[in-house]
């Protein structure tokens, strides 16, 4: 057993330095930590060859995406904190924007569905055009700073969790297991320090 976990390991050492990035990235935008953006796009340059290897070509087309919000994030952090002498403030997404958000969300869904139905071999291309779409939309709250990216989070990490288990992507469905639940803590954070201000 104890050869078999080594061997694993051994063969996946792109997905399992992915992962472990992965945390890290997860509990510094928990804290708001700056280091948050640098970390994500160290992450995503690793999963965009994991996701390739798996044939998971929105997932893989997701992480050149986090690779360029990281930055756009990075500078977004760095200019707000010089504005306003300290941290962007956390804040609630405004009833008006929701609308815009959900509808950009389904155009995604609708093209990523498209292109990986009519021109890739994805096994699944519903589900990945879905947690897709979705986590568009999330990273883009997130460098906003918008509490409630961490509830779409909940949902696509849950889904994505079980389609990476279904593809033997060990690594990486624990990694979306436990991002789920961080994702519920950190919305929890969020909110906390949304009422302290």
């Amino acid at each position: 057993m104890q050869e078999a976990i080594f061997n694993w390991i051994g063969g996946s050492r792109v997905e399992v330095l992915g992962a472990v990035l992965g945390l890290a990235y997860i509990f510094l935008s928990i804290r708001q930590n700056i280091l948050t953006w640098p970390v994500g796009l160290l992450t995503s340059a690793l999963y965009i060859y994991v996701f390739f290897e798996a044939k998971f070509y929105a997932d893989m087309s997701l992480q050149v995406y986090y690779v360029g919000i990281s930055i756009y994030g990075w500078h977004y952090w760095i200019k707000g904190r010089s504005e306003q002498k300290h941290r962007v403030p956390v804040i609630k997404t405004s009833p008006a924007l929701w609308l815009p958000l959900a509808a950009v969300s389904v155009l995604f869904f609708v093209c990523i569905a498209f292109i990986l139905i009519c021109y890739t071999d994805s096994p699944i291309p519903g589900w990945d055009a879905f947690t897709t779409a979705l986590s568009l939309t999330a990273t883009w709250m997130l460098a906003r700073k918008y509490l409630e990216h961490w509830l779409i989070w909940i949902v696509v990490d849950l889904v994505s969790a079980v389609l990476y288990a279904t593809r033997n992507l060990w690594a990486t469905a624990v990694l979306f297991s436990v991002y789920t639940g961080m994702a519920f803590i950190g919305y929890l954070q969020w909110k906390k320090a949304l009422k302290t201000g």
